[in-house]
């Protein structure tokens, strides 16, 4: 006569764990372009960050001289360090009637760069150029 005995099996079959596999996959199918969407939101914010504060520094300039002027006249530095946007990818043009700050790079590795401005006039940063892609 054949016994069987009755082993005290513990562990995950093979299929238990394909499920497992294959939902954590469709969850980062689904979180990581989102994060990266996030992430790109977040360097945009940067770039008006730094847009808000050099148009602040260019009009306090011009209240003073009645001039606009570069950034090495008119002393301008970020007040934190930029984690995204460095001194050399921001520029403003300036003279007696206006200025503008412009930023612009790359987000997200491709060809396409982002581009941001600032004017006397605009007063608020504007997105000429979106490097970020939303579905």
């Amino acid at each position: 006569m054949l016994r069987l005995h009755n082993r005290n099996r513990k562990g995950f079959t093979l299929i238990e764990l394909m499920i497992v596999v294959a939902i954590i996959g469709i969850l980062a199918a689904i979180a990581i372009p989102n994060f990266l969407r996030f992430q790109a939101k977040s360097k945009q914010s940067e770039a008006r960050e730094l847009l808000s504060s050099i148009y602040t520094a260019e009009v306090a300039y011009y209240a003073e001289n009645n001039v606009f002027s570069d950034f090495a006249t008119i002393g301008y530095t970020a007040s934190s360090t930029p984690k995204y946007y460095t001194s050399n990818t921001y520029t403003s043009v300036a003279g007696q009637q206006g200025f503008t700050g412009t930023m612009n790079r790359s987000i997200d590795s491709d060809n396409t760069e982002d581009e941001w401005n600032v004017t006397q006039a605009s007063r608020e940063p504007v997105n000429n150029v979106n490097d970020v892609v939303t579905p």
